[in-house]
């Protein structure tokens, strides 16, 4: 004998709806991206500079100098996305009046300073370093902002900089990011060489940074710290391989 029971109306409504937003609560959760394995790691590159890969934001680095960088500008409209917005909000637009007004015009190594103020962002200085026209992005654009950035850095003496190219928070994918913090790091260290060189000739006024911070999202953390690894890897070899004599010649 089988005792007949009904469910309330109620009962059966929150069971269909159980039933139809487990699945879909899973396919979810397999939809969001893994967990990143570090969120800061650190590589001792040449002249004792120290390289740092972080998962932090140009807003709230706690840095001498913060660089970032941003293409040529568009009359159609320039990309502000994620960080890149938000950093740009926390200056009051300061960034977009001055492209929007063709006194920054982004062009690629062109390279423009500014103080913050309190309540605004962290860092104490921005540099801004241009990108050029987006359709010419490339990695030998990366090397060329990496060289410009450490010698500008060196001129600042900035102790403490944090380096972020922002290029995906203006809406481009063509670089892997990875790939392209490598390609920047591998010539920071390259043209810091050259810097300390010509330090210990006497040509120049001695000066150290402390530590190079290549900033990175939770997306991208993981690549970033591996490519920017093996570029610290690769350039240091290319600076033991470099002519040990004077730049100047019969120099003693």
């Amino acid at each position: 004998m089988y005792l007949k029971y009904r469910l309330p109306r109620v009962s059966v409504a929150i069971l269909l709806v159980a039933t139809f937003v487990a699945p879909q609560t899973k396919h979810i959760a397999a939809q969001q991206p893994a967990a990143p394995i570090l969120t800061e790691k650190s590589f001792a590159g040449a002249n004792d500079l120290k390289i740092t890969v972080r998962m932090v934001g140009p807003i709230t680095a706690k840095t001498d100098l913060q660089i970032v960088c941003a293409f040529k500008h568009r009359p159609a409209g320039d990309k502000y996305i994620e960080a890149f917005k938000d950093f740009d909000g926390k200056l009051h637009s300061l960034l977009s009046e001055l492209r929007n007004r063709g006194e920054f015009v982004g062009e690629l190594g062109e390279t423009m300073l500014f103080n913050t103020w309190p309540d605004s962002i962290t860092p104490k200085r921005v540099l801004v370093i241009g990108l050029g026209d987006e359709k010419n992005l490339s990695l030998d654009s990366l090397r060329v902002v990496g060289r410009v950035a450490v010698r500008e850095a060196v001129r600042l003496h900035a102790a403490e900089v944090a380096f972020a190219p922002v290029i995906r928070d203006q809406g481009n994918n063509v670089i892997d990011v990875g790939e392209g913090d490598r390609a920047a790091a591998e010539q920071i260290l390259l043209a810091y060489d050259t810097e300390k060189r010509l330090q210990g000739e006497g040509l120049a006024e001695t000066f150290s940074i402390r530590e190079w911070i290549i900033e990175a999202g939770p997306a991208f953390i993981d690549s970033a710290i591996e490519k920017v690894g093996k570029g610290v890897e690769s350039a240091s070899a290319e600076i033991k391989s470099r002519p040990q004599v004077p730049y100047r010649k019969n120099a003693n």
